[in-house]
């Protein structure tokens, strides 16, 4: 059974590796529970939408140049493990963190950006009573966040921090932005041109 102090371990000895930018994740998805995954799951589809790959391996990077990881992490839990993970996110080569939690104590976001910092972190309210406590962050620990449950729009902000360096995570995020305006422009000339009984007929086709 891996224990609290194994995944501590594993993320200094990572952090240890120094190794090429290139090979390790971009981005880091952190969970206060597998309870929360239903909801967190947005951000792996947008990133898998964008053409990232999910690393689950430190030191076998998928072929793909941009990827993921992903880890629960409980704040009131495993508050040991949530300082390892915010302490070595930089120097396990990770460039932004998205972090979600439920409950109206959901501290992880907020705990993560204040021991990551400078590292951006974007909080994700996995319920409506959570996003009072993920946005609440003093002056000077700031966290970007997203409405209650909408992971998939906060992995497309941290792929818009990435981008700032990337022009080829850019040029996704622009052909993936046209793909969702082309989608509604088809549904709005369908609904139009079909009237609201045809357009039902679409939909039950």
């Amino acid at each position: 059974m891996t224990t609290v102090q194994d995944l501590i371990d594993r993320l200094d000895a990572e952090a240890a590796a120094d190794a090429d930018p290139a090979t390790t994740p971009d981005v880091g998805i952190i969970m206060g529970s597998d309870s929360d995954l239903p909801v967190m799951e947005g951000a792996y589809d947008a990133l898998d939408d964008l053409g990232f790959t999910e690393q689950t391996d430190f030191d076998d990077a998928p072929a793909e140049r941009f990827t993921y990881e992903s880890y629960v992490v409980s704040a009131h839990r495993t508050p040991d493990l949530m300082y390892a993970y915010g302490e070595t996110a930089a120097d396990r080569g990770l460039d932004v963190v998205i972090a979600g939690a439920g409950g109206k104590s959901a501290d992880l976001p907020n705990m993560t950006a204040s021991i990551a910092y400078p590292i951006p972190v974007i909080g994700v309210p996995v319920q409506e009573k959570s996003v009072d406590s993920v946005i609440g962050m003093p002056t000077g620990a700031p966290i970007t966040a997203v409405d209650a449950g909408k992971s998939y729009n906060a992995a497309l902000s941290a792929a818009q921090v990435i981008a700032r360096e990337h022009d080829s995570v850019e040029d996704r995020l622009v052909a993936l932005h046209e793909d969702q305006k082309a989608g509604v422009a088809d549904v709005s000339a369908a609904l139009h041109d079909r009237g609201l009984a045809g357009f039902r007929e679409r939909d039950d086709a």
